[in-house]
């Protein structure tokens, strides 16, 4: 499916700040069968020099510095992509090393006693994938609803720890999902994860829809949580209050 991106972030402050560092990851990633086809950054003000580079876990990041004082930015990135039917996972095994950092907790997944409880409540045998797929079904159901909160990225980080703690390693994905029902200002961000399969390699799983990843999701950046992938991330000089805004529309070709 070839699907259009326009993510619209508006920083707004009560007061003029300065030497304002911003980063974003939001340039859909290449590989596992989704290629984006292009990727464009706008700000406003205009004229402000934007680099980039690949960060330690393959996710491309643009960053900026502001360095005039202002109350506002708006950055807009475009993205055009290629969406496969099914996730492929196409990279090389990963070593035991690189799989550590998946199988441990974290600040946004803790191994706290109703996770542990949780995953225990909902173990089974077989695959790794089936395994995770049978906690994923419980993720989605009322009583896992509740301990989730009702929040994407509570669903996703549930999942991620459950799975560790019965040793599957998962790693967290952030995206955007294409629902036509969800365009405009309804339209947000997506998370969901990937769990590691020795037979299969990575399996993407979204346990907000209970099911595995399809063509209608865009794969942005893989983490050990969401602290590792934010779309947005900055700082700034000044005392002012900020205001966020985010506007995502995600519309096919």
């Amino acid at each position: 499916m070839w699907l259009r991106i326009e993510h619209t972030t508006s920083f707004d402050y009560d007061a003029p700040i300065t030497e304002a560092y911003t980063e974003l990851r939001q340039r859909p990633l290449d590989g596992t069968g989704q290629h984006c086809s292009s990727f464009r950054l706008s700000t406003e003000p205009p004229g402000v020099r934007i680099r980039s580079y690949t960060d330690h876990l393959g996710n491309d990041v643009q960053h900026f510095d502001v360095l005039e004082p202002h109350d506002r930015l708006v950055v807009t990135a475009f993205s055009e992509v290629q969406t496969p039917s099914v996730f492929a996972d196409e990279q090389r095994r990963p070593t035991p090393l690189e799989l550590h950092d998946y199988l441990l907790p974290t600040a946004y997944a803790p191994f706290s006693d109703e996770v542990r409880a949780f995953a225990e409540a909902n173990r089974s045998d077989g695959s790794a994938t089936d395994r995770a797929s049978a906690i994923m079904a419980a993720v989605f159901s009322d009583e896992a609803l509740e301990l989730g909160r009702g929040v994407c990225q509570d669903f996703a980080h549930l999942l991620i720890a459950a799975c560790r703690v019965e040793g599957i390693p998962t790693r967290y994905v952030s995206g955007y999902i294409y629902d036509p029902l969800l365009e405009g200002e309804a339209a947000q961000s997506h998370a969901w994860v990937d769990v590691y399969d020795p037979e299969r390699g990575w399996v993407a799983l979204d346990p907000t829809h209970d099911r595995a990843q399809t063509d209608e999701y865009v794969r942005v950046a893989v983490g050990r949580d969401y602290g590792d992938v934010p779309p947005t991330r900055g700082v700034y000089k000044g005392s002012a209050l900020e205001m966020l805004a985010v506007r995502v529309t995600v519309t096919a070709l």
